[in-house]
């Protein structure tokens, strides 16, 4: 699976994007803030995150920026199982493309694909120490539920506190998307 935004090129990783992918991620920055990212984060690990295999109805892509040259690795963004039967958003960008609106683009083309796929409900978690985080999930459309769960985080080294989030998808998968103010 491919998609293309006004800025944006989402396609899967390959074996030869690992340089890319740990040059951008391998950030404590980025990595604290993801819960199954280990740091230090060694290039071994992007070798095993691209080669990981995935169920086809959750992709997981890389972002990549589009330019008049080679397009730029951003980040990755996908939809996972949460380990308790739902589905979950997930994404990182690199810190050099942080405030540039990029997760929203790439997280409105995925829930595009999920809607696509027929999935009717995604979750998303953000550690409660990154509120930008929340922000980029309510922007997609997602609602806090109200909980407030520790999650382990390798980064971290140990649980943390997590803001959950939920985005209902009707009954013909169409996003139910906030009214504009």
């Amino acid at each position: 699976m491919f998609a293309r935004t006004e800025r944006l090129l989402l396609r899967p990783g390959w074996p030869e994007d690992a340089p890319a992918v740990f040059e951008a991620i391998n950030d404590q920055a980025i990595v604290r803030n993801l819960a199954s990212a280990p740091w230090p984060y060694a290039r071994t690990d992007a070798d095993l995150f691209l080669s990981s295999p995935r169920p086809l109805l959750h992709p997981n892509f890389l972002i990549f920026w589009r330019t008049s040259g080679p397009p730029q690795l951003v980040g990755s963004i996908g939809i996972g199982d949460s380990g308790d039967g739902h589905l979950e958003l997930g994404y990182w960008i690199a810190r050099n493309h942080w405030g540039h609106g990029y997760a929203t683009e790439a997280g409105r083309a995925v829930l595009d694909i999920a809607r696509t796929v027929g999935h009717r409900e995604i979750l998303a978690e953000h550690f409660v120490d990154n509120p930008s985080s929340g922000k980029v999930l309510k922007k997609l459309g997602f609602r806090p539920t109200g909980q407030i769960t520790p999650r382990f985080s390798k980064g971290r080294g140990g649980k943390t506190d997590t803001v959950r989030f939920k985005l209902q998808l009707s009954e013909d998968g169409d996003v139910k998307r906030p009214m504009a103010a």
